[in-house]
C-alpha cells in the first residue's frame, strides 16, 4: 500500500495486541525443526509476510517511496518450535531501482540493545546513498523485547525512573550498599515483569529471528547493516548462519567479549571524550561563556550537575558525548541552566520515564544479561572505586550490565560471535568513538577472516556510514553493498575533526 496510508485500526490493533504483556500465544501444531541440541535450529517452512499499513510510530518516507508493515510469529524458544510464540513487527521500504539493479533485502538494526527497528527502515534508508536505495528492499524489525515485538516490562526497575534520581556515582559504603540493593531490586522487577520470556530475550534468539524473517521473505541470503549493538547482532548471526550471510556491514562495532567488560571500557573512553569536550568548550569560550580553560569549564559542568540533578544531568551528558553535533547543544544547555535556571535545553525530547524509554531500558538489561554471565558484586564495587579514583565525576550511565550480578536467569556461556565460514564482512569505525571504541572492531575482525575495516580518522562520533557524510567511507561501503567489492586492504579515511560551534542562540 502507498506510504501515505497511515495507521489502519485493525492492523494496528493486531500489532499492539500481539505484543501485550510478553506477547505470548499458543503455538500451532508441531513443525519440523532441528532438536534443541542443534547449533542452528532450522526453522519450519515460514509463511510469507503479509504487509499492510504501518502504526503511527513509523514515519512516511519521502514520495514516491512507500513503507508497509506486517508481523511474523516465531517460537519464543527456537529449540521448541511447537511451544509458545511471540510476534515480530516488521517494516519494508522497497528498492527504488530497476529489477536489474536489485540486490535483495537489506535488514537494518539501529542498536541498543533495546532500539526499535521498525521505523529505522525509513529513517536510515533516507540517509543511504542512492545506489543502495535502488538496490535493496530495506527491512526493519523490532527485535524481540523491543518496540511492538513482545516488549520487555521491568516495571519500576529498582527505582530507575524515580525523579529526582539518586546520584548515579555512589560515594562511601552506605551509598555503595544502596547502589547494589537497587541493582537487586531491578533484577527482581525484571523477573516479575517479563516472566518466562526473560531468558529468551537474548542476542542469539534475535539472530534466529533474523533468519526467520529471511525465510519468510523468500531470500536465500540476507544483507545486513547493523550499527552499534546491531554490529553485535550481525556477528551473532554469522556465528549461527554463516552460509546465509550475504553482504554485511557492521558499523561502530561493539566487539566480542563480556557486556560488563564492554561497559567498563566505555565508561573510561567517555571520560577521555569529556576531557576533549571541556577543552573544546574552553577554546570557544567567547561562544559558550563557560570559561577559558578546561578546568573552568569542568567547574561550570560540576555546578550545573549539582543543581540540575546528577542522574538527569549525567543522562544528558552520556547522550551528547557520543555525537559531536550534540556538543554545542550540551554547552548551550549548561550555560542556559547556570545563567537563567532554564532546564529545557538539557531535557530529552521524549520523557525518560515514557513507555518507549521504559521498554528500551528493560530490553537493554534483559538482552545484556541473557547474553552471558554477569559480574560479581565485589567486582562492581571495585570498578566503581577505581572509576572514582580516576575521576571524581565518572559517567556511569552506560553501566547497564551491572544488574546482571543479580539476574534470575544467568547463562553459563557468552554469545558466540563471528565465523571463519562467513563471507568477508565490512566493519566501519570512528577512530575516537567513545561509545564503541575502535579496538572492538579490530578484535571482531580477527574472528571474520577476509573482512576489512574502514576507519574514519580524526573523528569523535558514534555511527559512521551514511551518518557522518564522509565520501571516502560511503563510497567504500556502497561499492561493497552494490557490487560486492571487498577492498584489497583496510581503508583509512580522513575525518572532519572537532566541530565548529554555530552562532549563539
Amino acid at each position: 500500500m502507498p506510504a501515505a496510508a497511515r495507521p489502519h485500526p485493525p492492523l494496528l490493533y493486531a500489532l499492539v495486541a500481539a505484543t501485550a504483556a510478553t506477547a505470548l500465544a499458543p503455538g500451532p501444531g508441531p513443525a519440523a525443526a532441528a532438536p534443541p541440541a542443534a547449533r542452528t535450529p532450522a526453522p519450519a517452512a515460514a509463511p510469507a509476510l503479509r504487509f499492510g499499513p504501518c502504526p503511527a510510530s513509523v514515519p512516511a518516507p519521502p514520495a514516491p517511496d512507500r513503507v508497509t508493515c506486517g508481523w511474523l510469529a516465531v517460537p519464543l524458544d527456537p529449540g521448541r518450535p511447537d511451544g509458545k510464540r511471540i510476534r515480530l513487527a516488521v517494516s519494508r521500504v522497497p528498492a527504488s531501482g530497476t529489477p536489474a539493479e536489485r540486490r535483495g533485502v537489506l535488514l537494518v538494526n539501529p542498536g541498543g540493545p533495546g532500539g526499535s527497528g521498525l521505523p529505522y527502515a525509513v529513517t536510515k534508508r533516507a540517509k543511504l546513498p542512492e545506489a543502495v536505495r535502488r538496490a535493496y528492499d530495506v527491512i526493519g524489525f523490532d527485535p524481540r523485547g523491543t518496540g511492538l515485538s513482545a516488549p520487555a516490562d521491568c516495571g519500576p526497575m529498582g527505582g530507575l525512573f524515580a525523579t529526582p534520581g539518586p546520584d548515579p556515582v555512589p560515594e562511601g559504603r552506605a551509598e555503595e550498599t544502596a547502589y547494589l540493593r537497587a541493582l537487586r531490586r531491578m533484577a527482581d522487577d525484571c523477573a516479575a515483569g517479563t516472566g518466562d520470556a526473560l531468558p529468551h530475550l537474548s542476542t542469539t534468539r534475535t539472530a534466529h529471528d533474523m533468519d526467520a524473517v529471511r525465510a519468510a521473505l523468500g531470500e536465500k541470503r540476507i544483507a545486513f547493516l547493523g550499527v552499534s549493538y546491531g554490529s553485535y547482532l550481525g556477528a551473532a548471526y554469522t556465528a549461527l548462519y554463516p552460509h546465509r550471510v550475504g553482504r554485511m556491514v557492521l558499523d561502530s562495532v561493539v566487539g566480542p567479549g563480556d557486556w560488563y567488560d564492554f561497559d567498563v571500557r566505555q565508561s573510561r573512553t567517555l571520560l577521555r571524550q569529556r576531557e576533549v569536550f571541556f577543552d573544546w568548550a574552553a577554546r570557544h569560550s567567547g561562544r559558550f561563556g563557560l570559561g577559558t580553560t578546561a578546568g573552568a569549564v569542568r567547574a561550570a559542568y560540576q555546578r550545573a550537575r549539582t543543581g540540575y540533578g546528577p542522574a538527569e544531568f549525567d543522562r544528558a551528558v552520556y547522550r551528547a558525548l557520543g555525537r559531536t553535533e550534540r556538543w554545542t547543544p550540551l554547552a548551550d544547555g549548561i550555560r542556559a541552566y547556570l545563567r537563567d535556571g532554564d532546564t529545557a535545553p538539557l531535557r530529552p525530547k521524549e520523557p525518560f520515564d515514557g513507555p518507549a524509554s521504559r521498554t528500551y531500558e528493560a530490553a537493554n538489561r534483559a538482552v545484556k544479561c541473557a547474553d552471558g554471565p554477569g559480574p560479581a558484586p565485589a567486582r562492581i564495587l571495585a570498578d566503581l572505586r577505581r572509576a572514582r579514583r580516576a575521576d571524581p565525576l565518572p559517567v556511569l550511565t552506560g553501566m547497564e550490565a551491572s544488574v546482571c550480578a543479580y539476574w534470575h536467569h544467568t547463562p553459563a556461556r557468552r554469545t558466540p560471535l563471528g565465523s571463519p565460514d562467513a563471507p568477508p564482512v565490512l566493519l566501519v569505525a570512528s577512530a575516537h568513538d567513545p561509545v564503541t571504541p575502535v579496538e572492538g572492531a579490530r578484535r571482531l575482525q580477527r574472528r571474520l577472516p577476509g573482512s576489512r575495516l574502514v576507519t574514519l580518522h580524526d573523528d569523535y562520533s558514534h555511527g559512521v556510514f551514511a551518518s557522518r557524510g564522509d565520501a571516502c567511507v560511503d563510497t567504500a561501503v556502497t561499492a561493497y553493498l552494490t557490487a560486492g567489492t571487498v577492498p584489497p586492504a583496510d581503508v583509512h579515511c580522513a575525518g572532519p575533526g572537532l566541530p565548529t560551534p554555530g552562532d549563539a542562540p
